[in-house]
């Protein structure tokens, strides 16, 4: 059993490494890079080494070394840059998807896939599509991505420990992303009650939430670290078999009124991948920003001429 990681940037590597810190399983760095998977699963395995960690991670420059993984973390394709949006990068990086999907179907036809690459919705409909894989099999990461920054504005806002925060982050991983306060509580105390005379306050964390990931990349060019975790947060729930509820983007089929798009929902993540789709009774704001993102990604599947 194995957990290959397609594309060993930075992103990619963070995955890899988080992973194997939590020894969910033996990892293969692949990418078409030379050099570069095998420099970082060095680099790795010697901090596993420190840390005791008997996960042991590869590098490879060869497809069919990924033969028979029972994951696929798909990250490859060009990185969003300062001032771009997610679905600037849809030309190019469905061109690498088609590719790298037809590569997994044939060395991998049985493996679960995350999918990273941006812009998120449409490259996992993408691989869903050219895989053929059933929808509980093709997982989009960005939901989970988004959550983790919710909680964090959440935390420094109110200035609970982090542990008592529940969130929910739906919709678009993108411009029309829905931070759910109503659906997020502290200590199981609704977060519209816990800051119940700050209603300003709210609105700041949600808009913060939707922006900051242009924020982290003009900063620094790569959101790294928090992707990397919520890439090894899902797989741990399946290998596991957590049932844990998680925001992924998945394949609707009826659920919240569409069909044959991928976007961002609420998730029972198990062993059979997406066991459940958590269907919320949205408000009408709510249902208006998520019949955008709706609308976002279904305008960006159409130019992908599957």
């Amino acid at each position: 059993m194995t957990i290959t990681v397609i594309g060993s940037g930075k992103v990619g590597a963070s995955a890899a490494l988080n992973c194997a810190l939590r020894e969910l399983d033996d990892v293969l760095l692949l990418d078409i890079v030379q050099g570069l998977p095998q420099g970082e699963s060095m680099d790795i395995n010697h901090q596993l080494a420190e840390r005791g960690s008997d996960s042991y991670v590869r590098g490879s420059n060869n497809y069919e070394d990924m033969e028979n993984s029972e994951f696929i973390v798909l990250v490859a394709g060009i990185g969003r840059k300062p001032g771009m949006t997610r679905m600037d990068l849809l030309k190019i990086n469905s061109g690498i998807i088609k590719d790298v999907s037809s590569k997994i179907l044939t060395y991998s036809p049985n493996a679960t896939v995350i999918v990273v690459t941006n812009p998120l919705d449409p490259m996992t409909y993408l691989t869903l599509k050219k895989t053929g894989f059933k929808r509980n099999k093709v997982i989009g990461m960005g939901g989970m991505l988004d959550l983790s920054r919710f909680k964090s504005f959440i935390h420094e806002f109110t200035g609970v420990s982090r542990s008592s925060v529940n969130a929910m982050v739906i919709s678009e991983h993108g411009e029309n992303m829905l931070p759910l306060t109503r659906f997020s509580s502290i200590g199981g105390i609704p977060l519209h009650e816990f800051m119940s005379n700050s209603k300003e306050k709210l609105d700041e964390i949600f808009e913060k939430t939707k922006n900051v990931a242009a924020d982290v990349i003009a900063l620094k060019g790569a959101t790294v670290y928090a992707p990397g975790n919520a890439v090894a947060t899902m797989i741990e729930s399946i290998i596991k078999d957590k049932r844990s509820v998680i925001p992924v983007s998945a394949m609707l089929d009826g659920e919240y009124g569409f069909e044959d798009v991928c976007i961002g929902v609420p998730v029972i993540l198990g062993s059979n991948g997406i066991e459940k789709i958590v269907e919320l009774n949205l408000n009408n704001f709510e249902r208006e920003i998520f019949t955008k993102g709706i609308t976002s990604v279904k305008e960006a599947i159409k130019s992908l001429q599957i």
